[in-house]
């Protein structure tokens, strides 16, 4: 599947009367997976992007854009996953923005979010440090204007909820829809009636993520306009316990036997890595 084929298929997601829940990935092993077990959409937060290619926290702004595109390319070439890619606040200004949008898009991403933030994210948003408006409209008329496959998608974050009131979420929210973007993701939404009060002034399908239990309920995020609902970080939370369960019980004596029947059977190894694929690529072209 080519990256326009993702694209095009993502944004039939988005006109749907649907809520997607995607994948949470963040290497190629976990894409595989994911596209093996039914998913046609992943979801790349950038925390996970920092935790994976650097091991740093999120909101301390170490990764650049080419780590990022880095990542992204090697996602897509082992999956045909429509994946969202989180790029936080573009990694600089205006003209950094449209350099990771050439970036991502050439990796084969199917969309990509823009936040409204800091350098330092979340935590900044919290204290009220965000970037003006003015600021961030030039991010996302930068973002839109340095697309060139137009089936792919720009979406433009905006964290005000955590901060401010409803009326100038909303107030953001209008101006990203006036810049051009594709869609609206709502950081720190955890209310129904945030939710529905923004859907009520625009058109635009609205991305929801860390979901409270108010908003678990999936009819009531697809009549409000929300197509695609993040999950979370629960695949590389599992990997990282999982190794780190393994490589204790090693170190403190355990064996391989004891070991073998809580990791991967060969049979699920071999499916995850394309053994099969493989053995046909070496008859056909190598003998």
């Amino acid at each position: 599947m080519t990256p326009t084929e993702r694209r095009v298929r993502f944004r039939q997601a988005l006109e749907a009367a649907e809520v997607v829940y995607p994948a949470p990935v963040f290497d190629p092993v976990s894409a595989r997976i994911a596209q093996m077990v039914g998913y046609e959409v992943g979801f790349m937060a950038g925390s996970v992007s920092m935790a994976t290619e650097v091991c740093a926290p999120t909101g301390t702004g170490v990764l650049t854009s080419t780590e990022l595109a880095q990542q992204v390319y090697r996602i897509s070439r082992a999956s045909d996953l429509s994946l969202v890619v989180v790029a936080e606040h573009g990694y600089g200004n205006a003209l950094n923005v449209m350099r990771t949008v050439e970036s991502l898009e050439d990796a084969g991403a199917a969309a990509i979010i823009i936040e409204d933030t800091a350098p330092l994210g979340f935590r900044r948003a919290r204290e009220g440090h965000m970037i003006s408006l003015d600021e961030a409209l030039g991010k996302l008329r930068a973002a839109v204007a340095a697309r060139r496959d137009p089936t792919f998608v720009i979406v433009g974050r905006t964290g005000r909820s955590l901060v401010d009131s409803i009326p100038e979420t909303i107030e953001r929210v209008k101006a990203f829809e006036g810049a051009g973007v594709d869609a609206i993701h709502l950081s720190g939404a955890t209310t129904r009636e945030a939710i529905a009060a923004v859907h009520a002034e625009t058109p635009l399908p609205l991305f929801v993520s860390r979901l409270s239990r108010e908003l678990e309920d999936r009819d009531f995020l697809a009549a409000n306009g929300v197509r695609i609902a993040s999950v979370g970080h629960l695949s590389l939370w599992a990997s990282v316990q999982a190794v780190y369960d393994t490589l204790k019980a090693l170190r403190e004596g355990k064996t391989q036997s004891q070991l073998r029947p809580s990791v991967a059977s060969p049979e699920l190894m071999a499916e995850v890595t394309r053994q099969a694929q493989y053995a046909e690529w070496i008859e056909e072209f190598l003998n």
